[in-house]
């Protein structure tokens, strides 16, 4: 009897039975013409059975000879997909190289018999189960044990395995690449494609994608010619064979091209010809399609450093780098896999555990482990120096005293109980919860040279390098767990009775962050301090009081209390176990009931008791201030585990990752800040304490950490002399200047404007006399205000829309009579007023706004110069100008047309993961002018970080994405000159997302460029600028930060990429953070120092501030429309109204999100250093002047 392979549950129709030994059955099945044995328990086993009944061949019990019991491969007879639902049984790779690869006409091409070669396996059969007497959860682990085993197997066999693998699949594939030249698709618009078969001069017609289906090939299925017609199959990647019919799948649909019906098989004409892969097919006027060529670009990666700067006055500075000695560099990493289960099969997850039992192996196995020393990344991933003794290695470890969520099955429906309680099922919770028996896995997975450190610090990057350094940081957090730390990435958090209080029941957690670098003097430590916001631990009660600011728990609203607890950790007092809260009860800790079994009795007996009896009467422990309140339920929804509110107290070191209010931000960044001498001293003692250099798994490394901190040699460049009104002009003193004596270079004039007033402010008169003193100092005309409006105290209790319509309503017709130019508004200190007023301004109404927040003092000369600032560079004006640029001696930049852009995404806040994001870019205008902008702004897939609508093409001749609106806008402005060179600042990516940067940012905005004028070629420069880095520079023998112009390319920089540190502000609080700026494209041919002095200089042209910033001016633009246009929208409203009245939505990255609010036009007839331009997908803003300048730019590139 033939020996199969068995790919799961079978449905077989019987059509002859004999007895062939006393408990087995030979079943012939119809259409395969083969006998089958079937192994029946008890001497009874044919009852109730006869021909033609259908029979379920499930798996085979271990307890028959394997020798006795021939294997079964089942297949299904009929229509329809085969079902692998119960097995998951790994493709034969071992089959007789020389069977023929004919198919049986009766057989289902899906099912192919094999024949293992393997000694091992030879004997290697599933055995089939009908009917046994045994519980359904024993015979599942039968299943689990002997599939367990089979893939053990077979794992061996193919490490065994010389030669191709799968020679019948390989030899399709081969068929299908050839045939895949004889056709062409080509879109057809929507999910139709028009596919062309050269074959014999026949072509299939367009055809709609087909929903997902499989059909038998047939005697049915064939031509009178012979030929096969085109029966439908799913191709889900890429094309397939199915002879003699091609499928292909073009990500809409499947589509079918029949082949030649010659029976002599004539050669075919040639194939056609390849089409490029630079061509992509685009959706023309009507029903015809023409074709766009996207732009031919190789892949970039980031540049290797030119040069280094000079200019500049040395300074000597101290960095929080450490030097890392490597000794080995001839040794490996190994690195394995390891997975770990329970008795019953279910895998391990929680992380805690993970750790647990990869000390348990490596306490009981030491010496079957090679006495090696591990590198555990809490999940899948194990690293050792050297080899462990085999590649594959199981093993069996009994944990005591885990604390788990996984549960019991509990009786009675939805309700549960303690999971100490006492009854029948008291031993098997105690066996649950108190030692789990766990079986782990270490699989070889692959092996990193150590050389690959000393290469990667020489400048010889390379993805082993990255790996390696991957496991030393792991060693690190492997450290920090020993030591006790919350880790979050690579910051490690101790607790601290003396952490700062956020208030409503938060408190700040001060840590360190602690990771290894490359540089150019060699592999580095960098270390850092760090801080996050922690769950104060405690009684649940007072967390909760204290969270909702209330005195008692009758005034708590639980809604809010169910989303603040939910996924937080607490230990129950009365047993000491931990659990996570998944949610609170329906019902009162004295009303939730659930079904209490009797200590000795069966199924079923027991009554209905509730939560606050069970703990009192049986527990015997009194529930007295949460009886009437709900109770925390650590369960799952279907079977809920409640405890009372009082027992349970918050575990320490819980990260809170939501949104701090502002007063709770506000205190957290004050009580973070320290001075460079005193976070010199916080680094060296956590430094001290952490004792790398005893770490068993560094040293086994080789790695030694100096405990010095690094010497760099840095250089401080001159601040950019600036030009003010009157012709004057100025250096600025350590980064500052001020009006005192000067006026704006560009003032405006405000004619009519008025005075709109949320707060109880009343010295209005004070304030407008301010104002108008304060403009004619600066240059700025200022007329007396048409109007003044307060709110009602009537309205102050409304929420804030409702209070924003207010003034609008009972003052809009007087407005209407005469539009001012700008509306000053005055909001107390704290409000939510902003967005909604905001909204309504620039969308609704159409005017310019500046709000000031009134805080109980009197404002005087300096706060509403800061504040004219801001207004007059909205309406247009200009503040102060770069010397340089107005004189047309920047290099590079001003000898030809330049635009400079900023780029930034803002997300949500965290934990709203359903908020959209918003990418905000800005684009230089007036060139040669560098200091004025504008931005563009859109939503886009929550928490994608790349820009998806840069380039944004809807027709073969328009284009709604971001860089055709800045383009046109730099073309208007600077007398109808294109840029000939486009500098790009990219803030808020990381290194591992600058190939993205490069390849698909970049890609769209040269695909604007060309799809806009196809014979313009801009040349680039790629700027990332990064912020959230931990390296910091200290004054080497000065309490003092350094001073603002500081610059570093040197030591800690990378050993071969183009990039250096920037301080170009003067940091008057806490330790001054330098910006990294990443240089990845250049093709304009910048050197070191005038780039460098390019981006010191773009530092002194933000318009709203009377400092240098700390990074260039475009990225603060970008972020600062990003910022503002968050708050002007309210997403909640925008999602709830997208979904109930169908409103519009784009789509970024694949996922809806809710399209910004266009602004009314009027508001876009002051273009200011930011003016935000937000519109729909179908209405753009100044709509016929964008027309006229695309005729203008297109006309002067036709040819004459």
């Amino acid at each position: 009897m033939e020996s199969m392979k068995c790919t799961g549950p079978r449905t077989l129709v019987i059509e002859e039975l004999s007895d062939e030994d006393g408990d087995v059955m030979a079943i012939t099945c119809k259409s395969r013409k083969r006998k089958m044995l079937l192994a029946i328990e008890g001497p009874s086993h044919n009852n109730g059975v006869s021909v033609e009944d259908e029979v379920t061949v499930i798996c085979l019990d271990d307890g028959f000879h394997q020798e006795e019991v021939a294997g079964v491969q089942v297949g299904e007879e009929g229509e329809g997909e085969h079902n692998d639902t119960f097995f998951d049984v790994p493709v034969d790779f071992e089959r007789d190289q020389g069977e023929s690869d004919k198919e049986d006409p009766e057989e289902d091409s899906d099912f192919v018999e094999s024949d293992y070669r393997s000694d091992e396996d030879n004997t290697n059969l599933l055995i089939v189960l009908v009917s046994r007497q045994k519980p359904i959860v024993t015979i599942l682990q039968m299943i689990h044990t002997m599939l367990m085993k089979r893939i053990q197997i077979r794992q061996g066999i193919m490490m065994k395995q010389v030669g191709d693998l799968c020679p019948k699949i390989k030899k399709k594939l081969e068929e299908a690449k050839h045939l895949s030249g004889r056709c062409i698709a080509q879109w057809s618009g929507g999910t139709k494609f028009q596919v062309d078969a050269r074959a014999q001069g026949r072509a299939s017609s367009s055809t709609e994608a087909a929903p997902r289906k499989r059909t038998r090939k047939s005697k049915a299925s064939q031509t009178e010619d012979g030929s096969s017609a085109n029966p439908e199959a799913h191709c889900h990647i890429s094309i397939r064979i199915f002879t003699p019919t091609l499928f292909i799948n073009c990500g809409v649909g499947r589509y079918k091209v029949m082949e030649s019906s010659d029976p002599k098989g004539a050669e075919l004409p040639p194939p056609p010809a390849i089409i490029p892969p630079n061509v992509v097919p685009t959706m023309a006027e009507g029903k015809s399609v023409e074709v766009y060529k996207k732009p031919s670009t190789s892949k970039l990666v980031p540049m290797s450093r030119p040069g280094f700067g000079s200019r500049g006055k040395s300074i000597q500075l101290t960095t929080n780098h450490f030097k890392v000695g490597v000794k080995i560099s001839d040794g490996y990493f190994f690195h394995y896999s390891i997975d770990m289960f329970y008795e019953d099969g279910t895998p391990v997850t929680a992380n805690a555990i993970g750790r647990k039992v990869v000390e348990k192996v490596k306490e009981t196995y030491d010496r079957d482990l090679g006495r090696k020393e591990f590198a555990y990344d809490g999940q899948k991933n194990l690293f050792t120096v050297g080899s462990l003794p085999h590649k594959r290695l199981d093993f069996v470890v009994v944990l005591d005293n885990i604390s788990s969520s996984r549960r019991i099955g509990n009786v009675g429906g939805s309700s549960s109980y303690d999971p100490a309680e006492s009854g029948s099922d008291r031993k098997r919770l105690k066996r649950s919860f108190r030692s789990k028996t766990i079986k782990v896995l270490i699989n070889y997975a692959a092996k990193i040279p150590m050389q690959a450190i000393v290469n990667g610090s020489r400048g010889q990057a390379s993805k082993e390098f990255q790996e390696a350094v991957r496991v030393l940081d792991i060693i690190l957090r492997q450290h920090a767990v020993k030591q006790g730390c919350l880790l979050v990435r690579q910051s490690f958090f101790r607790n601290n009775p003396r952490n700062p209080d956020l208030g409503e029941g938060l408190s700040g957690c001060s840590g360190f962050h602690s990771s290894f670098r490359a540089t150019q003097a060699g592999l580095s430590l960098n270390m850092d301090v760090s801080t996050t916001v922690i769950i104060k631990p405690g009684p649940v009660l007072n967390f909760l009081l204290e969270n909702q600011k209330v005195n008692h728990l009758r005034h708590i609203d639980w809604i809010k209390a169910k989303r603040t607890l939910k996924n937080l950790r607490i230990r129950i007092e009365s047993s000491g176990m931990e659990y996570k809260i998944t949610g609170l009860s329906d019902d009162s800790c004295k009303e939730q009931t659930f079904f209490l079994k009797k200590s000795k009795g069966q199924d079923g007996d027991g009554e209905e008791v509730t939560v606050y009896d069970y703990f009192v009467r049986h527990k015997h422990i009194p529930v007295r201030e949460s009886a009437d309140f709900p109770c925390i339920n650590v369960g799952k929804a279907k079977r809920p585990s409640f405890f009372p509110l009082e027992l349970c107290t918050l575990v320490p070191l819980q990260r809170y990752t939501k949104a701090l209010s502002t007063k709770q931000r506000s205190t957290l960044v004050g009580e973070s800040r320290q001075k460079p001498q005193e976070r010199i001293s916080v680094l060296q003692r956590e430094l001290r304490s952490s004792n790398y250099n005893a770490d068993r798994m560094l040293q086994s490394s080789g790695i030694s950490i100096s405990p010095e901190f690094m010497q760099v040699e840095g250089r401080v460049l001159s601040a950019p002399r600036l030009k003010v009104g009157n012709g004057n002009d100025f250096f600025p003193r350590n980064g500052r200047w001020n009006f005192s004596n000067m006026s704006f270079v560009e003032p405006v004039k405000i004619e009519t404007w008025a005075i709109v007033n949320f707060s109880d402010f009343r010295d209005i008169d004070f304030l407008i006399k301010t104002m108008l003193k304060c403009g004619d100092m600066r240059g700025i005309a200022i007329h007396p205000p048409s109007h003044v409006f307060q709110e009602k105290n009537q309205h102050k209790r409304e929420p804030a829309a409702v209070r924003v319509d207010k003034v609008f309503e009972e003052r809009g017709l007087r407005i209407k009579k005469e539009i001012p130019k700008l509306l000053l508004c005055i909001l107390p200190e704290r409000n939510n007023i902003y967005g909604p007023w905001k909204r309504k301004c620039l969308s609704e109404v159409g005017v310019i706004t500046q709000c000031i927040i009134w805080k109980g003092k009197r404002m005087n000369d300096q706060y509403i110069t800061n504040v004219l600032l801001k207004i007059n560079a909205k309406l247009g004006g200009m503040n102060t100008y770069l010397t340089a640029e107005y004189s047309r001696s920047i290099p590079m930049a001003s000898r030809s047309p330049t635009m400079i852009l900023g780029m930034d995404v803002s997300h949500g806040s965290p934990g709203r993961s359903d908020v959209p994001s918003i990418a905000a870019v800005v684009g230089s205008r007036k060139w040669p002018s560098i200091s004025h902008y504008r931005a563009s702004v859109r939503t886009q897939s929550p928490k994608v970080e790349i820009i998806a609508s840069l380039f944004k093409p809807v027709s073969d001749k328009d284009d709604e994405g971001i860089i055709r609106e800045l383009l046109l806008d730099f073309y208007r402005t600077s007398n109808s000159s294109k840029p000939a060179q486009i500098i790009i600042f990219r803030d808020g990516t990381s290194e591992s997302q600058f190939d993205q940067v490069l390849n698909d940012e970049m890609s769209q905005i040269i695909q604007a460029c060309k799809f806009l004028d196809e014979g313009w070629s801009p040349k680039f420069m790629v700027i990332v600028a990064q912020k959230n880095h931990h390296t910091k520079f200290f004054q080497t023998g000065s309490p003092h930060n350094v001073p603002p112009g500081t610059i570093i390319d040197r030591t800690v920089c990378h050993p071969t990429n183009n990039d250096f540190y920037l301080c170009a502000h003067a940091g008057m609080i806490g330790t001054t953070r330098p910006t990294h700026y990443h240089v990845l494209l250049d093709q304009l041919g910048y050197s070191a120092d005038d780039l460098q002095e390019l981006v010191h200089s773009l530092s002194y042209v933000f318009q709203r501030s009377t400092t240098a910033i700390s990074v260039v001016a475009p990225i603060r633009y970008a972020h600062l429309a990003a910022a503002q246009m968050s708050q002007f929208i309210d997403f909640d409203e925008i999602s709830e109204t997208s979904s109930s009245r169908g409103g519009s939505v784009t789509v970024a990255g694949g996922v809806a999100v809710p399209e910004l609010p266009k602004l009314h036009e009027d508001s876009n007839q002051y273009v200011a250093a930011i003016l935000v331009a937000a519109r729909t997908q179908r209405r753009r803003l100044r709509e016929v002047t964008v027309v006229m300048v695309v005729a203008v730019w297109q006309r002067q590139n036709s040819p004459r």
